[in-house]
């Protein structure tokens, strides 16, 4: 009876470790197409000495895909690090194919120990989205990357590419070393976001980045960036040399100003300013000159002969007394023709003679107001 207790009670025991190791937890695994990939598996302590292996499916003698006494099979191989007591296989030049259930076992008498894994093969490419960033030669850009509140105290970096598999080995900086080169990296944890800025740009930096962070489990996480580094226009390069050119020869005069003008409507508005100036001496002048012609044609119909000008222009030149006296003999004559006009009113038939000197009295009046109006003329 007590013999069959204690073989009940180990039976149990043996189940329960059974059901332990079946139910232990999964192993996920995520690799890279056409990159390796390692699967560990640990095991207990008194089992450094047995055989380990992997296998798929059912685990039968053909699902088995290699073991420690093998060390290299086909695009496996495996490695049994006994003091950490840890069994690793490495899984070449992946594929779609390969993704799936692995089983890690431990040989031993009776039932294996056997540990679950799940693979997960992934395109060793990135991302479906990109953000794009411009910027010009030999000046600086700022790649910025968000990440996720777990991952604060995580690696970050920077590679160049979309291949995620090689970035980390391949990056231009981490955050372990802030600053390399024209790379400097800056981490903002509040608001969980490291910045990349390169400086003294070239065309040659011109494509595709990635921003990645590390994590012990699983791949790395990923964020793309379009970088494209343009030359400055020559044209408008051509435009600011010979803008320079001319501001730094342009002539000194009395008349230009030596700095450009701001406003290319000033310019007009000099050519134009001088005939609004020019304008009224010229309508003076022109008015001078229509007087002259307007006196020389009544100067031409006066019944004067050239001696008696002459001296009218001498006594003028004298002095103003002159003018008043020809007045007076204007005055004068007036009265005289106004006598003889009341003495022709009433004797209308005496003759012609006395209308003769009605008539010449008259044209001395005007010549005398003609003597006048050229003495006006001359002293002005």
């Amino acid at each position: 009876m007590e013999m069959w207790r204690r073989q009940n009670l180990l039976f149990i025991t043996c189940i329960a470790l059974i059901c332990v190791a079946s139910t232990a937890a999964v192993i996920h695994v995520s690799g890279y197409e056409g990159r390796d990939v390692n699967v560990s598996c640990s095991y207990g302590e008194g089992y450094e000495s047995y055989e380990k292996y992997l296998c798929r499916n059912d685990c039968g003698d053909s699902d088995v895909l290699i073991t420690t006494t093998e060390a290299k099979k086909n695009k496996y191989s495996i490695y049994d690090d006994k003091k950490r007591r840890v069994f690793t296989t490495t899984i070449s030049d992946l594929s779609s194919v390969d993704a799936g259930k692995y089983w890690c076992g431990v040989t031993r008498t009776g039932k294996d120990i056997y540990t679950e894994v799940r693979l997960e093969v992934v395109p060793d490419s990135c991302c479906d989205r990109s953000t794009n960033i411009q910027s010009y030669e030999g000046g600086s850009v700022s790649i910025s990357c968000s990440y996720e509140s777990e991952d604060q105290n995580n690696l970050k970096y920077i590679c160049r590419g979309k291949q995620p598999s090689t970035c980390l080995q391949q990056a231009l900086i981490t955050s372990d070393n802030k600053r390399k080169g024209r790379f400097r990296l800056t981490d903002d944890k509040e608001s969980r976001k490291f910045t990349v800025n390169i400086t003294s740009l070239t065309q040659e930096d011109s494509g595709s980045y990635l921003c990645g962070v590390h994590r012990n489990t699983g791949l790395d996480v990923f964020s793309a960036a379009e970088l494209e580094v343009k030359v400055f226009p020559t044209s408008t390069v051509i435009s600011t040399t010979i803008v320079e050119t001319v501001r730094s020869q342009q002539p000194i005069s009395t008349h230009i100003p030596s700095k450009p003008l701001k406003d290319p409507s000033l310019f007009h508005s000099v050519v134009f300013i001088v005939p609004a100036v020019l304008l009224p001496i010229l309508i003076f002048a022109l008015v001078i000159v229509c007087k002259y012609k307007c006196y020389k044609e009544q100067g031409g119909g006066v019944n004067m002969n050239r001696n008696e000008t002459k001296a009218a222009d001498a006594e003028e030149a004298m002095g103003g007394a002159d003018i008043y006296e020809n007045q007076e003999v204007v005055a004068g004559s007036m009265k005289g023709s106004s006598k003889k006009q009341s003495t022709s009113h009433q004797y209308v038939d005496t003759g012609g003679d006395q209308q003769d000197s009605i008539y010449q009295n008259f044209n001395i009046t005007d010549d005398i107001y003609c003597n006048e109006f050229y003495s006006k003329g001359e002293k002005r």
